[in-house]
């Protein structure tokens, strides 16, 4: 499979992944504010109150999840596949002697074309080593030497 075309497969898994987590998020709110509305029509003295405390802390822990989610979108939104470059950047996919890494959002792994890949931040620690290296350059990773092979 040609360089481009992993790329795309790899951004649109991490577009996918991006979308399932808000789905959920949205079903949790979803479900929270139901579960809310339930809690007011019921008066049960300080187990009310408890209720809809606890409720409340899951709605505003709903909201931090989809500021991260979108977040992860103008992440993806910013990357460019046409620009090409021998310096590791996002958007770029590292091939070392131990794992391949496409520089995006943290998304865990990825298989494209029976091949591995760890989509990673470039905040993530991996990522901040990754970041602007070129090729025959050498990361050190949790005490591990991982010489990146090509990137594209």
């Amino acid at each position: 499979m040609l360089q481009i075309k992993i790329k795309q497969e790899l951004f649109k898994q991490c577009k996918a992944f991006v979308n399932k987590r808000a789905q959920t998020v949205e079903e949790i709110i979803s479900s929270n504010q139901k579960a809310l509305q339930s809690e007011m029509k019921s008066s049960a003295g300080d187990k009310h109150e408890t209720g809809r405390a606890m409720l409340q802390l899951e709605m505003e822990k709903a909201s931090q999840q989809l500021e991260g989610i979108s977040q992860m979108n103008e992440i993806l939104a910013k990357i460019d596949f046409s620009e090409a470059s021998n310096k590791a950047h996002l958007g770029s996919i590292i091939f070392t002697e131990k794992s391949n890494y496409f520089l995006s959002i943290s998304a865990g792994q990825i298989i494209v074309d029976c091949q591995k890949y760890f989509a990673v931040s470039v905040s993530s620690p991996i990522g901040k080593l990754l970041l602007g290296k070129s090729e025959n350059e050498v990361i050190s990773f949790n005490g591990i030497d991982h010489k990146v092979l090509k990137i594209s």
